[in-house]
């Protein structure tokens, strides 16, 4: 049954048809408009994530940016809904990411408390976690974001530019190398399920 109820004026003195009253029902969680029309609800914002990722050619970029600590965990990798815990630094979060569809994909991310993310790193998590470093490095209009992986994905080096739109151009350092973008192994969650020491071949490597 709707949780909408209206009543239209039947009287055919009316010299234009009344507008549809809403009575004061509460309105359906998820609905865009009333079936009368009369308002409107705003959809909520929606994170969208684009970014193309890439190997490196040299070591050049060694020498810039400041490598930050990162440990991270999946509750869930599943293709297409990853559930993520992250410490950087000091600081930690909760992303959520859905299936990517070309470049982009829906992401919505939330800061936790530093402990609680650490009680799901350690209890929660599915294993191997995702220990590396990041540095920002700013080229041209945009911040390239260097990854270096330890542990089970040691030797892998990517580096991921954030855009605005798939067909925005940017400028690109002498050290980016072959792109991996559509290549889905180089998904973090990816490295959980089947991590880069357990690759037959290890393309990239540094």
């Amino acid at each position: 049954m709707s949780q909408w109820a209206g009543s239209i004026s039947s009287d055919p003195a009316a010299k234009t048809p009344r507008r549809p009253t809403c009575l004061p029902v509460p309105m359906p969680a998820r609905a865009d408009v009333c079936p009368c029309r009369c308002l409107t609800v705003p959809e909520p914002p929606l994170g969208i994530e684009i970014e193309r990722k890439f190997l490196l050619s040299s070591d050049a970029w060694r020498a810039l940016g400041v490598p930050v600590r990162y440990t991270q965990g999946y509750l869930n990798c599943a293709p297409g809904r990853t559930v993520r815990v992250r410490i950087a630094g000091d600081r930690a979060y909760l992303t959520i990411k859905g299936p990517p569809h070309n470049l982009a994909r829906a992401e919505f991310e939330y800061e936790v408390p530093i402990d609680d993310a650490r009680y799901m790193l350690e209890h929660l998590c599915e294993r191997p976690l995702i220990d590396k470093t990041r540095r920002r490095i700013p080229i041209g209009a945009h911040v390239f974001e260097v990854d270096e992986f330890f542990g089970d994905n040691a030797g892998l080096v990517v580096a991921e530019v954030e855009l605005q739109h798939a067909s925005e151009p940017f400028e690109r350092p002498t050290w980016l190398g072959v792109e991996v973008t559509s290549d889905p192994r180089y998904s973090n969650s990816s490295l959980v399920r089947l991590p880069y020491s357990k690759w037959p071949d290890q393309p990239g490597r540094r």
